[in-house]
């Protein structure tokens, strides 16, 4: 075995990837120096590793879709704020542990704005989690008869934002409303959640039902939360 052959064997047992498949084509190319050829092989790696996350992070969350902030139509008429989503871009926010609210009328494209919001924090490497209401609730009911629910809850907090979409087509149950209670308080001020719902914020009071745990549910998301409420004719068209 030649020692190039030997170095390339190294580097694929040692996962790298991206050096060990340009590593050839640059040799090739006598046109680059030393340094120009470790900087474009380190280039590689790095470009290799991260798209890998990447894949890792993504198939994670579990988006329903695709959804990216720079595919957002801003010529629709929408009342949705450029400046407000850019600002958000960055993830500052889930950074330092915040909320946001995403809300509107069907068809509007809540669910792609706050979709696209999960895929940027991935591409910034922070753990993501996308579900349904419906399906969380139903996951957690489940949960409370087989003996596994503080098992989810637990899951839940692994990541450093929850997007939990479809909030309010359908009245909690008791188990559903404590356990978004549980979910927002073990989560709040320490890792973001994401909330979109057809229903204004105005109306989670009585959607929740219990007032008690309304009045909790809504003190520890809806004031200092970053608001997105959207209006206007759907998007779907």
């Amino acid at each position: 075995m030649n020692s190039n052959q030997a170095t390339i064997n190294k580097m694929s047992e040692m996962r790298l990837h991206g050096i060990f498949r340009n590593l050839l084509e640059t040799g090739k190319n006598m046109n680059l120096t030393t340094d120009e050829v470790v900087s474009y092989l380190i280039d590689s790696e790095w470009d290799e590793k991260h798209n890998r996350r990447l894949d890792r992070l993504t198939m994670a969350a579990k988006f329903r879709y695709h959804a990216a902030l720079e595919d957002i139509d801003y010529t629709l008429d929408r009342t949705l704020d450029k400046n407000q989503i850019l600002r958000l871009s960055d993830c500052g926010w889930i950074k330092t542990g915040q909320d946001v609210l995403v809300t509107g009328p069907t068809g509007v494209g809540k669910s792609y704005i706050g979709t696209a919001l999960g895929y940027q924090a991935c591409q910034l490497g922070y753990p993501v989690y996308y579900a349904a209401a419906s399906r969380l609730f139903n996951e957690l009911e489940e949960a409370k008869q087989d003996g596994t629910y503080l098992k989810v809850l637990g899951r839940l907090m692994k990541y450093k934002l929850f997007i939990l979409d479809d909030f309010g087509l359908e009245s909690l149950t008791m188990v559903a409303r404590m356990a978004l209670l549980e979910i927002l308080e073990d989560r709040h001020s320490r890792k973001s959640t994401l909330i979109i719902s057809q229903q204004p914020v105005s109306n989670w009071h009585e959607l929740i039902g219990d007032p008690t745990i309304a009045d909790a549910i809504l003190d520890r998301i809806a004031f200092n939360s970053h608001r997105i409420d959207i209006d206007g004719d759907t998007a779907r068209r």
